[in-house]
């Protein structure tokens, strides 16, 4: 007599499906395939920006969505309007992507002459987005640092500068590690006395770099404040509290993460 002897799928290995730094064990096709989304998803590697961190925030109402802000419910004319928010009396707005905001945000800090910064959501398809909603890779929008400055004391080039030193713009939709469309490169001017200087930066920084720049170049669309505990973080210690410091003309290397 033939005996055959059968082995039932759950008796064999399981394959791992990785989260962040956790493991979870999935049995072989226990779920069937999931429609590509709208737009495509982006690669984000550990780090603080992880789901587990955003777990824990979310439980406090950073970065949530209440449930009557569905995206149909919104117009997408606003979110791609301009800028309509007005500097104070003898200052002027510049506006920079370049990676995860924390950083950049501090960099300018330091510039003399600059005396508030802001960190923020622009350039997407939603109105009044969430750290969630960016973080999707869905709406378009980019992670930015919003400066306002006296130009009588800060150059919009000294500001260009900074910019270009803090990031590399030859990496497409990446800064480092953190991976996705909401860290690419890009000036956001509100004049064209801006646009004009961000163009020729971008000239001269393309011949001293002899590589491709991915920097954008666009007029600066509506800007959407970011959460509160992402404003200032950095100076404000981070998650570890760690200090960093804001002083004008500070040179302390910028550790990204607090």
């Amino acid at each position: 007599m033939l005996l055959i002897r059968t082995t039932s799928p759950l008796a064999t290995s399981l394959p791992l499906l990785t989260l962040a730094s956790c493991h979870f064990p999935l049995p072989n096709r226990l779920f069937s395939p999931k429609p590509a989304p709208a737009f495509p998803q982006t690669a984000r590697p550990l780090s603080l920006y992880s789901p587990p961190k955003m777990n824990w925030l979310g439980k406090l109402g950073f970065g949530t969505r209440t449930p009557t802000d569905s995206p149909l419910d919104q117009s997408s004319s606003i979110a791609q309007g301009p800028d309509d928010d007005v500097p104070a009396p003898g200052q002027q707005f510049a506006e920079f992507g370049a990676g995860c905001f924390w950083g950049v945000e501090l960099a300018f800090q330091r510039v003399p002459g600059v005396s508030r910064t802001e960190v923020g959501y622009t350039q997407g398809y939603l109105h009044n987005p969430s750290y969630n909603d960016v973080c999707s890779g869905t709406t378009n929008h980019n992670e930015v640092v919003r400066v306002q400055y006296d130009p009588k004391e800060c150059s919009y080039q000294s500001l260009l500068d900074v910019f270009w030193a803090r990031h590399d713009p030859t990496t497409l939709n990446r800064q480092g590690g953190d991976v996705g469309t909401q860290y690419r490169s890009g000036i956001y001017f509100y004049t064209p006395e801006q646009e004009e200087a961000a163009l020729e930066s971008k000239e001269r920084q393309q011949e001293l770099l002899n590589r491709n720049i991915v920097t954008e170049i666009l007029p600066a669309k509506k800007f959407y404040r970011a959460e509160e505990y992402h404003q200032q973080y950095l100076a404000k210690g981070g998650r570890f509290g760690f200090r960093q410091s804001a002083d004008k003309g500070c040179n302390d290397p910028i550790r990204c993460y607090g």
